[in-house]
């Protein structure tokens, strides 16, 4: 099992609906919408008017990633806004149990994503209730950056941990993501992919369909 989540992040805002359309006309899986704060990461993307806006217009699994501080205080603004999951980081929480125990309350997948230096030991005591870890193999902030080597080694890491103690969270990816190494990473274990430019420069539809090969070729 894997899917291909292609990150906003990326897209042409000035055609940010066609490209959604494209994407999701291609057979991309889930679209993955980085909410950031300009406080936890240094830069400041969107919010929920434009997740509102895009959500009427989309019948994909969103994939909301809040790159935020205490993102506990945004939970049913981003859940009325269309998110059908929700990721925080491990790293923004102050209490990432209760952080947790509230998420799922709420009728959205429960995802918890740590930083390339944060340790999994960060989600062990949440882990049991998780859809989701998101492993970041880059510095969360910015697009169009390099994979992490060393983060391919806490993906093999996760599947591991998981697998020894029988957890069912999917593990997902994020960052530097492309062609040249998602082969790669899915043997590592990863089963979600967050792209953006890979997706989203040139075309998409091509860049959909060569992403997904690229994948089942390692089956």
């Amino acid at each position: 099992m894997f899917k291909l989540a292609p990150s906003i992040l990326a897209a042409d805002f000035n055609r940010l609906g066609a490209q959604i359309a494209e994407v999701e006309a291609a057979g991309a899986d889930e679209l993955h919408i980085d909410v950031m704060d300009g406080v936890f990461v240094p830069s400041i993307s969107f919010g929920m008017p434009l997740i509102t806006s895009i959500r009427k217009e989309s019948n994909m699994f969103f994939d909301v990633h809040l790159m935020i501080t205490e993102p506990i205080r945004y939970l049913d603004e981003f859940i009325k806004c269309g998110a059908d999951g929700i990721t925080v980081h491990a790293e923004a929480c102050e209490d990432l149990e209760e952080t947790v125990r509230e998420l799922k309350k709420r009728n959205v997948k429960v995802g918890v994503s740590v930083k390339p230096a944060t340790q999994i030991a960060a989600i062990k005591a949440v882990a049991p209730m998780l859809d989701r870890v998101l492993v970041m193999t880059v510095e969360p902030g910015f697009g169009g950056q390099k994979l992490i080597p060393a983060c391919v080694d806490k993906v093999k890491e996760l599947r591991e941990y998981r697998e020894k103690f029988g957890y069912k969270f999917d593990i997902e990816v994020d960052g530097g993501i492309g062609l040249s190494n998602v082969k790669e990473v899915y043997e590592a274990g990863a089963e979600v992919f967050v792209a953006g430019t890979a997706v989203f420069r040139g075309n998409i539809a091509e860049n959909v369909k060569h992403f997904k090969g690229e994948i089942i070729s390692a089956y």
